[in-house]
């Protein structure tokens, strides 16, 4: 028998009639919890009134802090691979979340496309600083050659970051560079160095030193 499933939220039980009118099919509801604490969700909705039982309304649920992100990391389903981020965790075992939704990621063998979307997804929940960021690569580097180059030709945070501080970095040498030249030419109309300081924000001594390499 073909199901449609319906992802949906606690309330949202008008969406199934809809989903039904459209496919014709049964709909297996299946709300997903994602919240960070452990809280006891009910798997029943109901809308009524004092004087009048409108409905009752059924469901899966999936409380995601609640599942062991261990039991997912041999799925080959990039839907469960994005949700180890929500999954339960401690803080200790985040760099190996995150470093087995990479194995598992190269596993899938997923266009570049959709391997950006799932790990933009992934990393928005969990993020490592920059001492996790050093041990992940530490292992991911320990895993061999064979199984750590594709891992770190995916998009990962590390090197973005990388990246983002290169291109600033160089943006200012390039700007600092620009404005040197500009204290020379002011040098070379014979403007005094003082004057050079006020409008270039260069320090004195700097604009000293460049008279001096004239």
């Amino acid at each position: 028998m073909e199901l449609a499933y319906s992802i949906v939220e606690q309330g949202s039980c008008p969406l199934v009639p809809l989903l039904y009118n459209k496919y014709r099919k049964p709909i297996l509801p299946i709300a997903i919890f994602s919240y960070d604490d452990y809280r006891n969700e009910q798997d029943t909705f109901t809308m009524a009134f004092p004087f009048f039982h409108v409905l009752t309304f059924n469901y899966l649920m999936l409380e995601l802090r609640k599942i062991n992100w261990r039991n997912y990391i041999e799925s080959n389903n990039p839907f469960a691979a994005a949700l180890l981020s929500k999954m339960g965790y401690t803080e200790k075992e985040k760099v190996q979340v995150k470093k087995e939704f990479l194995r598992m990621i190269v596993k899938l063998e997923i266009n570049p496309a959709k391997s950006e979307l799932i790990n933009g997804f992934f990393e928005s929940y969990l993020s490592l600083n920059e001492k996790e960021e050093e041990q992940l690569m530490k292992e991911i580097k320990e895993l061999g050659p064979q199984e750590a180059e594709p891992i770190l030709k995916l998009p990962n945070s590390w090197r973005d970051k990388g990246l983002r501080e290169g291109r600033e970095q160089g943006r200012e040498e390039g700007n600092q560079e620009a404005t040197r030249n500009i204290a020379i030419e002011m040098l070379k109309q014979g403007l005094s160095e003082e004057l050079i300081s006020k409008v270039t924000k260069l320090d004195l001594n700097d604009i000293c030193q460049l008279k001096k390499n004239l």
